[in-house]
């Protein structure tokens, strides 16, 4: 019976000591709207199936002031089922919302909240960096707390997760990337997750839900991304895109 007392409070101090390792996911912050906005990048394809598409750099000297390009536009490639739009998007029609595992990069207007890498931070990058490691993953299970968030497995003590994605083990994809304010404000479960820009296999392939393109392209859109600027990605068919240019006050084309 002494034995069976001594072992009982020992339970108890471990069970309070698991339970206070449990991290729960930190709100997302407030998402600074599209209007503050003084950098775009621009993303239009051909229509909603297809995977091929063109981006374009734009950037503002004030909220107010027209929009004007910045260098040479580039060859994009985004989900393999081509684009949806996002579920809150104040349009939609005939056009299927974007869901988990669809297939479909998001149509709409999303900030460029922070870049990562397999490397150190790469020189002359202002936007915050992740350098990924081991246990860097990006939660896809939507019934997790940390779904569509990039987690530290070493870090959190609450897996209550049954998949994501390793992103070091992706390999030359992840080796640059920007990760995209889709469905973070907030997250909704199975809106869609993980969703960044990266680097591409090859511009015919398309990817399960990103935007990719080439390595040195992308390093350049890196290098531009200023923080304090509000960059945005703003992705969609060119006939949508110029239907609602004027009301959304996006840039010429």
């Amino acid at each position: 019976m002494k034995t069976k007392l001594k072992i009982l409070p020992a339970l108890l101090l471990l069970t309070f000591a698991i339970n206070a390792q449990v991290k729960q996911p930190s709100a997302p912050t407030v998402m600074v709207p599209y209007s503050k906005s003084l950098q775009a990048v621009v993303v239009t394809t051909a229509d909603w199936p297809t995977v091929q598409g063109t981006a374009r750099r734009f950037d503002r000297i004030s909220p107010t002031a027209k929009w004007q390009p910045v260098g040479e536009a580039f060859p994009v490639v985004v989900g393999r089922n081509g684009l949806a739009w996002s579920p809150d998007s104040p349009v939609g029609g005939s056009v299927p919302n974007k869901r988990e595992g669809d297939g479909k990069s998001p149509a709409g207007m999303f900030p460029l909240t922070f870049a990562f890498g397999t490397s150190l931070k790469p020189e002359g990058v202002s936007v915050p960096y992740t350098k990924l490691a081991e246990f860097t993953e990006c939660v896809d299970d939507v019934k997790s707390s940390h779904y569509n968030t990039i987690v530290d497995r070493t870090h959190v003590g609450n897996f209550d997760w049954k998949s994501s994605e390793k992103m070091l083990a992706v390999g030359e994809p992840y080796e640059l990337g920007v990760f995209v304010g889709y469905n973070s404000f907030p997250v909704t479960p199975g809106n869609g997750s993980c969703i960044f820009l990266h680097i591409w296999k090859d511009a015919s392939t398309g990817t399960a839900g990103c935007t990719a393109m080439q390595r040195p392209s992308l390093e350049k859109l890196v290098a531009w991304l200023d923080p304090a600027k509000n960059p945005y990605l703003i992705q969609m068919p060119k006939a949508a895109y110029d239907k609602h240019r004027k009301s959304w006050n996006l840039p010429r084309l």
